[in-house]
């Protein structure tokens, strides 16, 4: 008899990479109960393996009714270990997880002595022309139900903690991904359990586990899964030293000897400082996910500070601003000639308080992308003439000109958010006003290659360009803004910036140099369509 053929060599295959990784993965961290579990899968998968690679091998009946019940020893504990192995790897079990993972041990220790002490559970086999085959008995659907219950669960619970992951968890992200595809693969293995029932075909199970110990190892090596690079480092420099030793064993003669025993020694030197080598880029990278989890918690601490924070402080601020505008409109008496200008300075002050506490709230809803883009057909052109009549007195009273220079031929109707695009320009348009001190601002429009095209020029001070790289930076502004316009945060630029790129476009700013101004290009993509 053929030991080794097309079919039952897939079983034996298999069995031995599960009990490679299985062993790689327990040694790697025997106290893990991650690392534990999944052994126990390795292991249950092993038995089933094996038992069936005897089976496909016998051609004795009676030793076949026997061998078809020692198989599914392993096989009916592998969907609970994979289960409890599940809710380990995701630390996130609730009470009903752990009430299921109980129940589900106790029912297959049930199932487990009704298959050895009864035909209730495999009662005999089929014989197919590539070996014998387990028949399912009545309760056999049973365990299929329980089967089919902790797969969804895990299939469930894998998806949620991908939503969580993938933006604060990358790294968890990605292991995630390869445990939920790993799985895939491995429940098409249960095409197998239709040939328990009288469906004759190859029993591709053997294949599809393949699958899974192949994205498994990728994940291993790619994605540090199980943290096992060091174990598989350690034990391919041990298997290359055991060869290299037992080659100096066998040398025929003094000189080979010497060659061989000086390259097994230089070869162990050199493994040892592999091993170490990799060991510190362990550490050094568990050191970095760790900085940068704790970096993500900070940060979105203080996202949600600035956002609170903003929201108490623009109610009084708001109600400030409400009640000054009414002195000032004479509301509660005329005002005197010595009070009104503290009292129009207060107004002014409450106005940059409000719009900083503004472009604070716009910048925590970024970072914490809870910006909404609300697209709609808009003209351009009216945006602008809309933002030119806003900010004309602002110009006017700093003794500027601000002109819109009409376009040679009309801009198409857009789809674009209408009241992020306006505060876009109006801060372009501000800021170029406020950095002026003579001269005007001049604004044009025109198309090119699909896009829709914006140039805010201004007669100011220019800049260089170290300080255009930083222009639209958060809370960064150039030495002109510094010396003339000091109350500024340096937030209006970064925030228009942003709100450009989440419509698809870019916005960037040239100058000729100190002293010759500067143009800002706001450019969006001509779409009509959503």
């Amino acid at each position: 008899m053929e030991l080794f053929t097309l079919y039952t060599t897939p079983p034996i295959l298999s069995l031995i990479l599960f009990l490679f990784f299985g062993v790689i993965v327990y040694l790697n961290n025997r106290k893990s109960i991650v690392n534990i579990t999944f052994i126990l899968v390795c292991l249950a998968t092993v038995w089933w393996q094996f038992s069936w690679f005897i089976l496909f091998n016998t051609k004795n009946e009676a030793t076949a009714s026997y061998l078809v019940k020692i198989g599914y020893i392993g096989i009916i504990f592998i969907p609970v270990f994979f289960f409890h192995f599940f809710i380990s790897f995701l630390q996130n079990a609730s009470k009903l997880d752990r009430y299921l993972l109980y129940f589900s041990y106790l029912i297959s220790l049930i199932f487990e002595f009704f298959l050895l002490t009864t035909n209730y559970f495999i009662n005999g086999f089929y014989r197919y022309f590539w070996g014998f085959y387990p028949r399912a008995g009545f309760l056999h659907p049973f365990y299929l139900l329980l089967l089919t219950v902790l797969t969804v669960r895990a299939l469930y619970l894998l998806l949620s903690s991908l939503k969580k992951q993938k933006t604060a968890q990358p790294k968890e992200y990605n292991q995630t991904k390869y445990i939920l595809w790993a799985l895939v693969f491995y429940i098409f293995a249960a095409s197998d359990f239709f040939i328990n029932y009288g469906i004759e075909f190859y029993p591709l199970g053997f294949l599809f586990i393949l699958f899974f110990l192949g994205i498994t190892a990728y994940a291993i090596i790619k994605h540090y899964f199980f943290g096992v690079k060091v174990i598989l480092t350690e034990i391919l420099v041990a298997a290359i030293a055991m060869l290299l030793l037992t080659q100096f064993f066998l040398s025929q003669s003094i000189f080979e000897y010497v060659w061989k025993g000086i390259l097994f020694l230089l070869f162990v030197i050199f493994g040892y400082i592999l091993i170490i080598s990799i060991l510190k880029e362990v550490q050094y990278r568990e050191q970095l996910q760790h900085a940068y989890q704790e970096l993500q918690k900070l940060d979105e601490a203080k996202s949600e500070f600035v956002s609170i924070a903003s929201h108490q402080l623009r109610t009084p601020l708001t109600a400030i601003k409400g009640y000054v505008s009414l002195l000032l409109a004479g509301s509660y008496g005329e005002l005197t000639d010595k009070n009104r200008p503290p009292i129009e300075n207060i107004y002014k002050s409450s106005e940059r308080l409000i719009k900083l506490i503004n472009e604070l709230l716009n910048i925590s809803r970024i970072e914490a992308g809870k910006i909404e883009i609300n697209f709609e057909r808009a003209y351009l052109e009216e945006i602008i003439d809309s933002v030119t009549e806003e900010l004309k007195l602002q110009a006017e009273e700093r003794g500027l000109y601000l002109k819109k220079e009409k376009p040679k031929a009309s801009l198409p109707e857009l789809l674009i958010d209408k009241d992020k695009t306006k505060q876009v320009i109006m801060n372009v348009v501000d800021n170029a006003i406020k950095y002026t001190n003579k001269g005007g601002i001049i604004i044009k429009t025109k198309t090119k290659d699909s896009k829709a095209l914006i140039e805010v020029s201004d007669t100011g001070e220019g800049m260089s360009k170290e300080e255009i790289a930083k222009l639209f930076k958060s809370f960064s502004r150039g030495s002109a803004g510094n010396e003339l316009f000091v109350n500024g945060a340096g937030l209006g630029l970064h925030i228009a910036r942003r709100f450009v790129e989440i419509q698809g476009g870019r916005i960037w700013a040239e100058s000729p140099g100190k002293g010759k101004g500067s143009t800002v290009i706001i450019e969006l993509p001509i779409k009509i369509d959503k």
